[in-house]
């Protein structure tokens, strides 16, 4: 269940030109709306964005977030100005729209609302932004010329797998592949190479390419040693082109001013959008065989779950992260052990339904299951639980230049292509209560419970935290405190674990120890489901 704990929903966005409509043509606008400030979470991240049957949601989203939708932009970089809380305040959004809105004319009722609501005023300009520019080499290219025009060209990546005792070579053969298609699958093939930054074609080359490239996994650089070859080294000797920072020229939406607040709903708007409990349209529940092999599956509007606990199911539907055994309190020992498959089927006319799933719409039916078929009965408390308390030991942090706004980033270049440390953070004008609440999302696989801030230093600051994931870490990296300064021996090979970096680059400390916290609390649960 972990991967299905953490499935994301993300808005498949038009790039390109920004959607211009007539001066004369009237601006669109949602019927009702509902917007209000998100309700605190320790590891927020935009959900929803979907607009099927007139209805549109969208759930802790920055403002960052609603202006990239907005304008249709691919990336959130090409929001530039604003007040330094852009990428850091968030936001809920529901709203009707008429039947026969489209997607593209939602995007204009969201400029609107956030015109209205918000006061938003920007304008469209052209800025530099640091960006991997493809560039041809300094000789001819070393590609084979296609004999098409590239249109029906792309990558995939082939091979076979490693050895014993190898690290596998990662193979993309291409045909008919132009440059600019080039570039836009690259971040999705080898994105640990590009962290956040966007991808352009500089080369001028025209047409379709046939060539094969052959690199090594940007974690597993150091331990393949002078066997291995970064991206950029490849695109370089096997294609004679060029990979490099720098900045480029491109579209962006300049934000002249907006609101942190927005005005009030209008009454009874919340009630007129409220709609029935979501729940599933058919669910088989059944318990699963002895010999099932655990498995999660999600396809259309269908959730399929084998061998799962009701631990896990209660984790999945409540949104608690399965490692923070201490967010999720009582219940009989059985939860833990008995075992169902569950095959269940969401109704046809909801939005979570179709090729793009909802999953807090999914989330919602998992809970009504769970409440109508196993009588499950909950309520939520404040209850002392583990944490980790971000201190201070001796700061080595710079003091913010208060014009950027509040920002987090991957940087993968800031620790260098072969470094072992292969994950870079650069957070600009950050206080800590903002850091202790990105860590966990920024650490995966080191911190298994919720962070808080106990430095004692306020203000904001500019930081670069580089370390090496948990997975590349000896003897697996180790979770939470086991993995902790106080028992991670140095690694010859310069290797970090994320409570090491904190410590010797930024000065800062990560200790367990218990704060409240608000839990949820199992009252009843009946371990037979109710009959199919």
């Amino acid at each position: 269940m972990r991967t299905l704990a953490h499935i994301g929903f993300v808005l498949a966005l038009a790039a390109g030109a920004f959607a211009q409509t007539p001066d004369a043509a009237p601006t669109p606008a949602f019927d009702i709306a509902d917007v209000h400030v998100s309700p605190h979470s320790n590891n927020p991240s935009m959900r929803g964005g979907f607009y099927r049957g007139g209805r549109y949601e969208l759930h802790t989203a920055t403002m960052v977030d609603l202006i990239r939708l907005a304008w249709a932009l691919d990336n959130g970089d090409k929001v530039v100005g604003g007040p330094a809380w852009l990428d850091d305040n968030r936001y809920d959004v529901i709203a009707k729209a008429p039947d026969s809105a489209t997607r593209d004319t939602a995007n204009l009722m969201l400029r609107k609302l956030l015109a209205d609501r918000f006061n938003l005023v920007v304008h469209e300009d052209s800025r530099p932004l640091e960006a991997y520019a493809l560039m041809a080499g300094k000789h001819a290219p070393l590609m084979k010329e296609a004999s098409g025009d590239g249109t029906d060209g792309g990558c995939q990546m082939v091979g076979k797998p490693a050895g014993p005792g190898e690290i596998p070579m990662r193979v993309m053969s291409c045909h008919d592949t132009t440059m600019t298609a080039l570039v836009a699958q690259l971040p999705g093939l080898a994105g640990a190479y590009f962290g956040s930054f966007p991808t352009v074609d500089l080369t001028g080359l025209k047409g379709g390419w046939d060539f094969t490239l052959k690199f090594t996994g940007r974690g597993q650089l150091q331990a393949a040693g002078s066997d291995g070859i970064s991206l950029f080294d490849a695109v370089d000797k096997q294609l004679g082109l060029k990979l490099e920072l720098q900045k480029v020229p491109m579209p962006v939406v300049v934000v002249e001013k907006v609101n942190d607040k927005p005005t009030s709903n209008p009454p009874g708007v919340t009630q007129k959008l409220t709609t029935a409990p979501r729940e599933f349209e058919v669910a088989d529940i059944k318990p699963s065989p002895a010999d099932e092999t655990p498995s999660e599956n999600i396809r259309g509007s269908k959730l399929e779950l084998r061998g799962i606990t009701l631990k896990e199911l209660i984790h999945y539907a409540w949104d608690i992260d399965e490692s923070d055994s201490d967010m999720l309190v009582g219940g009989p020992k059985w939860l833990d052990t008995a075992r169902f498959d569950v095959v269940a089927k969401a109704p046809s006319d909801d939005p979570a339904s179709g090729p793009q799933l909802d999953f807090d719409a999914l989330r919602e039916m998992a809970r009504n299951l769970l409440v109508s078929r196993f009588k499950l009965a909950t309520h939520n408390e404040e209850r002392p639980v583990t944490v980790f308390a971000l201190t201070a030991v001796k700061s080595k942090l710079r003091a913010a230049d208060a014009s950027n706004r509040t920002n987090c980033r991957s940087t993968p270049a800031a620790a260098g292509a072969n470094s072992p440390l292969s994950r870079s953070l650069t957070c600009q004008n950050i206080a800590m209560s903002q850091l202790a609440d990105k860590l966990r999302d920024m650490a995966g696989g080191y911190i298994d419970h919720p962070v808080i801030d106990a430095t004692d230093l306020k203000g904001s600051w500019d930081l670069v935290l580089s370390f090496t994931p948990a997975r590349l870490m000896q003897n697996g990296g180790g979770r939470g405190g086991d993995a902790g300064p106080a028992s991670a021996a140095s690694d010859p090979n310069g290797r970090l674990t994320v409570f090491e970096a904190l410590e010797r680059q930024l000065g800062l400390k990560l200790e367990t120890r218990k704060a409240p916290m608000q839990v949820l609390v199992i009252d009843h649960i009946e371990q037979e489901p109710i009959e199919n």
